[in-house]
């Protein structure tokens, strides 16, 4: 009648999200880009183990589409120079290797990507609030249906 305890859940989750990225700084809401491609790429190394095909390729679809249709796409190369061509040849890189990953199940690749990615947000989450707000609004729209995808 109510629906199951799992739905409830999961909205009220959606919600949170929302809520957290209508209210996030552009830092903050990359710093949320980045944890979303961390917790797909370590839930994929767990279907992995666990011999879930389904869930594997659909954690690493969502790391993927986080990469290039948030991360990447807010790259403002003409503003950022060497600095945002060289994250978006290693976002470009990141997505190749998350490909490989895929079609080998291989949980190494996994592993180095999530290091990259833990690396590069623990230097953004060091810049601080001081950053300059550099985001496109549209990527900023884009956050919140890139994270629950």
């Amino acid at each position: 009648m109510f629906g199951t305890p799992k739905r409830g859940v999961g909205a009220y989750a959606t919600v949170g999200l929302e809520t957290g990225v209508a209210a996030a700084s552009p830092h903050k809401l990359v710093v949320m880009l980045y944890d979303g491609v961390i917790v797909s790429l370590l839930s994929a190394i767990n279907n992995i183990k666990s011999s879930n095909v389904a869930a594997k390729g659909a954690a690493l679809s969502k790391a993927i589409a986080i990469i290039d249709n948030g991360l990447r796409a807010a790259l403002d190369k003409s503003a950022g120079g060497e600095i945002a061509a060289n994250l978006d040849a290693l976002y470009d890189y990141m997505s190749r290797r998350l490909l490989e990953a895929n079609i080998k199940n291989d949980i190494a690749i996994l592993e180095e990507v999530h290091g990259l990615m833990a690396d590069l947000r623990g230097a953004w989450v060091q810049i601080g609030e001081n950053a300059e707000p550099g985001m496109p609004s549209s990527a900023m729209q884009q956050a919140p249906s890139l994270m629950s995808a």
